[in-house]
């Protein structure tokens, strides 16, 4: 029996130095006040997502709560309210898997909110199904919904500079590619929708994120609006509730033992938000509240100015 208690001892020791050392990651240093600042998180109801809006609220910002689902919405709502000690907080129906929702939400809110200065595109899914416009969900959602979103409330953000947009990426970004003739006959950068072409198709949105942050810094060059994109690390968040039962049961384990923490999760990205000196960083990715380098189709300046492109088309910008 003791040598069992120091056997037992002795992995969990090693665990938690595996833990604080490899995949905990940095803490966001930043002291910032956003008193007088509005804020936009995107898929803000659960995850890094809320964790990053109750650390926004507590700093005084405005902060706007967009989530598909009303009533995981305003619970949501209720929470970060409760948790921050803010009151300044709204809930704002936005469903990326609808370019008619990300409209409505933009209307919505250019009517109703005077200014922006930080738009969080933190949604994200992993899973089979289309879109309302026929798009792979991962692809549509990750990538076109905030492609959509972020291009119609530009002015906005140009307007209450200096502002900044921060992309939820991942580091599976590197395992992405971007197939054009499958997307102009699928409407999607997988051609099925197996677990493994689900895996596949959310590296793909998330090479798409890199490049969408990369583009958008060369459009915005010369502006008072900057961008960044981020690995959260590895965050044991709602990411797969479109996958099966029995794979997120095989799942649960190891996530409860190795993956991050929302909060653990959300600091590279009000690193991104909120660290002074970002500026000259336009454009680039970051990690563990550092900058990093990207994979090399993510550096790829023609990929990422032909996805505009082709993103304007589909979401009838162009």
């Amino acid at each position: 029996m003791d040598n069992f208690v120091v056997i037992g001892a002795a992995v969990l020791g090693v665990y938690l130095v595996i833990y604080n050392v490899c995949i905990k990651g940095a803490s966001c240093k930043s002291n910032a006040k956003l008193h007088g600042k509005t804020v936009i998180v995107t898929g803000s109801n659960t995850g890094i997502g809320k964790t990053t809006a109750i650390d926004l609220a507590k700093r005084g910002a405005r902060v706007i709560l967009a989530c598909r689902s009303q009533q995981r919405g305003e619970a949501a709502l209720a929470e970060v309210k409760r948790e921050s000690g803010s009151s300044q907080v709204v809930f704002m129906q936005l469903d990326l898997a609808s370019l008619k929702s990300v409209r409505d939400f933009a209307e919505t809110f250019l009517k109703a909110e005077p200014r922006l200065d930080l738009l969080i595109n933190n949604a994200g899914v992993m899973g089979p199904g289309r879109t309302e416009d026929g798009f792979g969900m991962a692809f549509g959602v990750n990538h076109l919904g905030h492609f959509l979103l972020t291009n119609l409330l530009l002015d906005r953000l140009q307007q209450s500079g200096p502002s900044r947009v921060v992309n939820v990426a991942a580091l599976l970004h590197r395992l992405g590619t971007i197939d054009f003739p499958l997307l102009a006959s699928q409407k999607d950068l997988v051609s099925g929708q197996s677990t493994l072409q689900n895996l596949k198709a959310y590296c793909n949105s998330k090479l798409c994120n890199v490049l969408f942050t990369r583009e958008l810094a060369n459009q915005l060059e010369g502006t008072s609006v900057t961008c960044y994109s981020l690995h959260p690390g590895v965050v044991n968040t709602e990411l797969c509730c479109n996958m099966s039962l029995w794979q997120r049961l095989l799942l649960l384990p190891a996530a409860k033992l190795l993956l991050l923490d929302p909060e653990a999760g959300a600091q590279t990205t009000l690193h991104c938000c909120l660290q002074e000196g970002l500026e000259p960083f336009s454009g680039r990715y970051f990690s563990s509240c550092a900058l990093r380098e990207v994979g090399a189709k993510g550096r790829d300046d023609a990929l990422a100015k032909k996805l505009w492109e082709v993103s304007e088309r589909l979401t009838g910008l162009s």
